[in-house]
């Protein structure tokens, strides 16, 4: 009879526990590795150091990522260096002359250009060969800038060593050294007591504080004090006067926290979109008006919305008081107004008031009875098609720019602005109208609430975001301007850029919002001084410009115009913001690349970035 073959029962038993005892081991070992990636998960989700990149994701961190300390957005004029082993280029400073270099409004150069209609005071960049690549220096003992509001009204001498000003305008109350600082009394040219008491008697006027108006442009700003006395009216200005008609008055102005920009109405339209700014004004700005065929005061109606005004101070108005203080003919004078007043009634503007020292003109809410009169004022007539947008290296017209068409005369032209603050967040006529091609009310609604949420996001990476550490602020790729809708409760402005060639123009939405901007190609320098800005969001301005520029000159551009302890926020591919990484480190800047908002699998990364202290030496003598 043959054996039985089934093993015996204690080796039944031995191979169950050693069944049991593998399996309990693959649960340790994989309880294990859960742990420690658990761990290193936590350790790496909110820093990705490109030095240290490696194949194995189950690689522990190295020692330079592990004790990399955090950003520190604090003011304190000590931020220490990134360390990294990527080998970058070093970027070294220029030379102290170079303190307030504007690239594209260098006295330098413009001296190349004539002088007709003042064409030598407009954008000039240099070209590639041209460009200085190294970092811009801040003056000798530069501080930081008073907090708003207190900046409103002072400034440090140091960051700004500029007394001709305050020798040149002292009676005019434009601006007093005081100490160690200047003080910005609100004096004027034309309101000799004060920018807000000049205010107040525009308000007697026009409507100032019902939420109507919101946008406004000062051509031939000075120092800004109109703009800056408009802000607690919950009025936001873009002011703009050209580089040395005044020594650094644009510069004053941003060092103020109040909007401005390097610009002049010459022979370039200015860079906004049609239909922008509810009011305009000139405050002796010193602009030909009745000159050129009107060229200037139609660019003027090209960027005033429909409905929206237009004041005016200083020569010709109230001539037979002023004509002699202005050093001028009662008979030029007489002629200047005239022919200004003839001017505007061809625009089809109707004259609202002239009282004291003010006259104040409105255009028209829509054409329809403006094209019936070009029967009887056919000069200038109106442009058949004229893009009227297109504002970047673009000649202004002698014609009237047409507005959108009207089913009734008592209709807005592009449709009616909800008012202040609810223009912010209601869908602007632009896209309510489908006249911005693939933009929908829904996809502005969800813009709107995506951008709140990745606010609400950057105030946990960056707390001094909500606490008044920053003033002003430039989103160099702006969409439809929620980004700066989602800062409104801040005490903060943003200057929103839209970046030309793009094929999205979205200005005109934004300023329908209620905010301002400007067209840019990041390829050239922006128009502004060294050291405007606090902070800077670039939401995927690298992958936008990579293949059209070197991305190293935008990247120092940005440190041009950056403050001395200011923030840089880029939002790009993980791919883009290692090599922006790469390329800071070289530049005095400390960064840390962040995780997206919706976790660590997304391949959008969020790199933070801070521009360390220093300052340039002056020479030995």
């Amino acid at each position: 009879m043959a054996k039985d073959s089934h093993p015996s029962p204690k080796i039944q038993a031995d191979q169950r526990n050693m069944r049991i005892a593998s399996i309990l081991l693959v649960i340790a070992l994989c309880s294990i590795s859960y742990i420690i990636g658990a761990w290193q998960g936590t350790a790496s989700s909110t820093v990705i150091t490109p030095s240290k990149v490696t194949k194995s994701s189950q690689c522990r961190p190295d020692k330079a990522t592990s004790e990399t300390k955090g950003l520190d957005f604090q003011a304190h004029h000590q931020v220490g260096l990134n360390e990294s082993s990527v080998k970058t280029e070093a970027f070294f400073p220029c030379d102290l002359k170079f303190s307030e270099y504007t690239p594209c409004q260098d006295p330098r150069r413009a001296r190349k250009f004539e002088k007709t209609m003042l064409k030598y005071r407009e954008r000039h960049c240099p070209k590639k060969e041209e460009f200085l690549r190294c970092l811009i220096p801040a003056p000798p003992n530069y501080k930081n800038p008073f907090s708003w509001p207190q900046s409103r009204d002072y400034a440090w001498y140091d960051n700004i060593p500029h007394r001709e000003l305050s020798i040149e305008k002292a009676v005019q109350n434009w601006i007093q050294v005081d100490g160690k600082r200047f003080r910005f009394p609100g004096g004027g040219t034309m309101f000799p007591r004060g920018a807000d008491a000049y205010i107040d008697d525009i308000n007697k006027l026009l409507p100032l504080t019902d939420g109507s108006i919101r946008t406004a442009l000062d051509t031939g700003c000075g120092v800004a004090s109109w703009g800056a006395y408009l802000l607690k009216r919950d009025i936001l200005t873009m002011s703009f006067a050209p580089r040395d008609s005044h020594e650094a008055q644009v510069q004053f102005t941003l060092e103020r926290g109040v909007p401005a920009m390097i610009g002049i109405i010459a022979t370039e339209r200015i860079p906004y979109p049609a239909r922008a700014f509810d009011m305009a004004h000139c405050s002796r700005c010193l602009i030909p008006w009745n000159k050129h065929d009107g060229m200037y005061l139609i660019e003027v109606d090209r960027v005033l919305r429909p409905g929206g005004y237009w004041i005016l101070s200083g020569p010709p108005i109230r001539w037979k008081q002023y004509y002699k203080g202005w050093q001028r003919t009662e008979e030029d004078l007489k002629q200047e107004q005239d022919e200004i007043e003839d001017l505007a009634s061809r625009l089809c503007w109707k004259k609202v008031v002239e009282e004291g020292d003010l006259a104040i003109w409105q255009k028209p809410i829509n054409h329809a009875e403006c094209i019936k009169d070009r029967n009887i004022h056919r000069d200038p007539p109106i442009c058949d098609n004229n893009d009227p947008d297109s504002a970047w290296y673009k000649k202004m017209d002698t014609c009237i720019t047409s507005l959108p068409e009207v089913n009734s005369p008592t209709d807005t032209a592009g449709g009616a602005l909800e008012k202040w603050p609810q223009r912010a967040t209601s869908v602007p006529p632009r896209i309510r109208t489908g006249s911005v091609p693939g933009f929908t009310p829904k996809i502005f609604h969800d813009d709107t609430k995506l951008w709140e949420e990745r606010v609400n996001y950057y105030k946990k990476l960056i707390p001094p975001l909500a606490k008044g550490r920053f003033r002003n602020i430039m989103d160099m790729n702006a969409g439809l301007g929620s980004f700066a809708a989602a800062l409104v409760q801040y005490p903060v402005w943003v200057m929103n850029v839209v970046p030309t060639g793009m094929g999205k123009d979205t200005l005109g939405v934004i300023y329908e919002r209620g905010f301002i901007g400007t067209y840019q190609d990041w390829c050239e320098a922006f128009s502004t001084y060294p050291r405007t800005y606090d902070l800077i969001h670039a939401d995927s301005v690298f992958s936008i410009y990579q293949d059209r520029c070197d991305i190293s000159y935008i990247l120092l551009e940005m440190d041009r115009i950056l403050r001395p302890e200011g923030t840089v926020i880029f939002r790009d591919t993980v791919e883009t913001v290692v090599k922006i990484q790469s390329i800071t480190d070289g530049m005095r800047w400390k960064s840390r690349i962040m995780d997206h908002e919706s976790g660590p699998f997304n391949p959008e990364k969020i790199l933070v970035a801070v521009k360390t202290y220093w300052t340039g030496q002056p020479k030995k003598q």
